[in-house]
């Protein structure tokens, strides 16, 4: 599940950080199962190295489909770690597959975008604290701040 760093109400980033990076532990021992199970229906798990600390990571995030991409809400810093176009592994519904990121940053096209994810996967939506409208289009100033503080919409592009 991603972790979404975007401005809100005082205090709800970091509450949410803290709440995710307990709920994580446990996903990750679901997520790297080598079969699929119920929450891998929405959920994957990327495997990826720090770009300062060469660590290896395993990021559990929620994703939705669009054609032959998936799509995933970033803006956690595990996005500063992935290269446009730099090969990374996910284990999705129990299969190890190489994707390839591309980080979109284009208001327009992550507002789009960010409708596919919420029409493919509502739940992924509720990580994610910009304001919309009645239609689900983000306001576009909260957007702006938004991108500026770091937050994408990472489109995977699958090798496999």
């Amino acid at each position: 599940m991603s972790n979404v760093q975007t401005p809100g109400p005082a205090g709800r980033p970091a509450r949410q950080a803290r709440i995710m990076r307990a709920v994580n532990v446990p996903m990750r021992v679901i997520l790297g199962l080598p079969f699929a199970t119920p929450l891998s229906r929405n959920l994957m798990l990327l495997r990826y190295t720090g770009r300062r600390t060469g660590k290896v990571y395993r990021q559990p995030l929620s994703y939705a489909r669009d054609d032959a991409t998936l799509l995933t809400p970033g803006g956690g810093r595990w996005t500063l770690s992935l290269g446009d176009g730099k090969p990374v592994s996910l284990r999705l519904r129990g299969r190890e597959v190489t994707a390839r990121p591309e980080l979109i940053e284009d208001p327009h096209e992550v507002d789009r975008l960010f409708g596919v994810i919420a029409r493919g996967n509502p739940q992924a939506a509720r990580f994610v604290p910009i304001p919309r409208d009645a239609q689900g289009h983000f306001a576009a100033e909260p957007l702006a701040a938004a991108i500026r503080h770091g937050f994408r919409i990472v489109r995977w592009h699958l090798d496999d």
